[in-house]
């Protein structure tokens, strides 16, 4: 008998080699946080360290952003029977040289987000943050600030987002659009979802 799902994605380890390989030398620890009856996808990147540590998805700075910027509380965020959380790559890919995360493995994306999204039917709402979920679910290569600023021809469905990482501080800064004018959208579809 084949095992569920979400188990046998947390037993995945076909990145071990390449996470060994990384400065942080690390083994695989898949973030899997989905449940069919779902009515809200949070599509991204892949874990940072934090979440790989704690592995509860962006239980870290961003997460904290991302939830203001939803306008749910953790209680509501962590919900996974009204919220899944469904990265591109479900382990932390590691740090370059430089000390900034690697991208998340296309092997991941690859081998288990068809599967994944198969068992999410009840999906209202897409928030989809970053490049790599804006190609997966949106099929568009353009620059990121060009497929959020087109916004509404996603909305009410999907909404393009930046990462909400603390160094898009600068982004945000420079793109006020983003928080007076999708941020009251995104909330308003948010709760609309989730009631």
């Amino acid at each position: 008998m084949t095992a569920p799902l979400p188990d046998r994605i947390r037993a995945c380890r076909l990145c071990a080699d390449r996470f060994a390989t990384t400065r942080t030398a690390h083994a695989p620890r898949p973030v899997v946080w989905f449940r069919p009856g779902a009515r809200l996808l949070i599509a991204g990147q892949a874990p940072g360290i934090r979440v790989h540590e704690s592995g509860r998805p962006f239980d870290d700075r961003s997460g904290d952003r991302l939830r203001d910027w939803m306008g749910v509380d953790r209680e509501t965020f962590y919900d996974m029977s009204r919220i899944a959380v469904v990265p591109m790559a479900f382990c932390f890919p590691g740090y370059d040289a430089k000390g900034s995360d690697l991208p998340p493995p296309r092997l991941c994306a690859a081998t288990w987000h068809d599967a994944v999204m198969d068992t999410l039917p009840d999906l209202h709402l897409r928030l989809l943050i970053g490049a790599h979920a804006h190609r997966y679910h949106l099929g568009l290569r353009t620059p990121v600030t060009e497929t959020v600023r087109a916004w509404r021809d996603h909305a009410p469905g999907a909404f393009p987002l930046p990462h909400p990482s603390w160094r898009n501080t600068g982004w945000l800064k420079k793109n006020p659009w983003f928080e007076t004018e999708l941020i009251p959208v995104l909330q308003a579809q948010v709760k609309e979802a989730l009631a």
